[in-house]
């Protein structure tokens, strides 16, 4: 059957929104509301896969609400909520626990990266992510999902998890009227340079909240003078940028931020090069520190107000979850209905 195009994806709400969330992320949501219907979800169920400070969660769920909004994305347009205000996803994520293989589970490499050495002691919530993510997705029978490389192999999962349930219930499906298939297979849109922003500090290493170095990363909230600094003090190496792309393969640090300029600037690691080729870094990095500027400034001011007024960003949540639930609650009925459970 043809399935309705739809686009959902969601943020951590575990504090410092950086830029790497926005580059690979969020601005790709705001991009993509002229094409697609869009449901962008605050995933605090993810969150608290592991430990989340009780009195803090509210505030950096806002926080990511209030990023959306400020990066662009319209609320009333689209959908913008918060996860756990929608139950139908943990109960969609357990009737995937039941269809989901354990070979597939121990397959997951960020489950091996964040549980480190000691995974006995990982929360089991930590192990079941992916099936979660699946539930978020397929709650909306969603076609497509914007995604970093680091998360392709979810969203292999999801694909995975949706073409079992379709096959092994694929006489229920079609007895209840929904023809071959009752999930999409979700497919991944990955695009445009920047995908995967790494560190200031360390070109090999992804840009993270996690990094104890702050100067590592730039966040969505620092000023002016705070961006600035921050990219005067980027790692580099001696050499003047390369006049071609292929000159970047073996410089990490040149790459990232040829890349976050092209990002921010909507054009090409090329286009960059094209400008700044032979370029000393100093020259680079006063145009990348007036770029950023422009950019991220009116997005951390306009961040500030709505975190002024947690009232308002609550009602927006509010009614992004009803109407998230509007949709999710009739996927459910019809999941109960072919799984074979009896409901009133």
């Amino acid at each position: 059957m043809a399935f309705k195009q739809l686009v959902f994806s969601g943020v951590q709400p575990t504090g410092n929104l950086h830029l790497g969330n926005y580059l690979g992320a969020i601005k790709r949501f705001v991009e993509l509301q002229d094409r697609y219907d869009c449901i962008y979800c605050v995933v605090d169920l993810h969150a608290i896969t592991v430990w989340q400070e009780p009195t803090e969660l509210p505030k950096t769920i806002r926080e990511v609400a209030a990023a959306f909004i400020a990066c662009g994305i319209d609320p009333k347009r689209h959908i913008v909520f918060n996860q756990s205000q929608v139950a139908e996803h943990a109960e969609l994520a357990w009737v995937f626990n039941c269809v989901a293989r354990l070979g597939w589970l121990n397959r997951m490499t960020q489950f091996k990266e964040k549980a480190g050495k000691d995974r006995e002691n990982a929360s089991v919530g930590l192990y079941a992510y992916p099936t979660l993510m699946a539930a978020d997705i397929l709650v909306y029978r969603a076609t497509h999902v914007p995604v970093g490389e680091d998360q392709k192999q979810h969203l292999e999962l999801s694909r995975d998890v949706a073409q079992k349930f379709n096959n092994d219930f694929g006489d229920s499906i079609r007895m209840h009227g929904f023809g071959d298939a009752f999930f999409p297979l979700p497919e991944p849109l990955i695009t445009g340079e920047a995908t995967r922003v790494m560190s200031l500090r360390d070109g090999t290493k992804k840009m993270s909240k996690s990094d104890a170095s702050d100067q590592s990363r730039i966040n969505l909230t620092d000023d002016a003078d705070a961006i600035a600094q921050k990219v005067k003090r980027a790692k580099t190496d001696p050499e003047p940028l390369p006049s071609e792309e292929k000159g970047l393969a073996a410089r990490p640090e040149a790459d990232n931020l040829v890349g976050i300029f092209a990002a921010l600037a909507g054009t090409t690691r090329a286009g960059v090069l094209k400008d700044f080729g032979n370029a000393q870094f100093s020259t680079f990095k006063a145009a990348l520190t007036e770029l950023a500027v422009e950019k991220l400034s009116p997005i951390a001011a306009e961040m500030r107000r709505l975190q002024a007024d947690p009232a308002a960003i609550d009602a927006i949540l509010a009614d992004g979850s009803a109407r998230a639930r509007t949709i999710a609650g009739e996927t459910m009925k019809a999941v109960k209905d072919i799984v074979g459970f009896v409901r009133a």
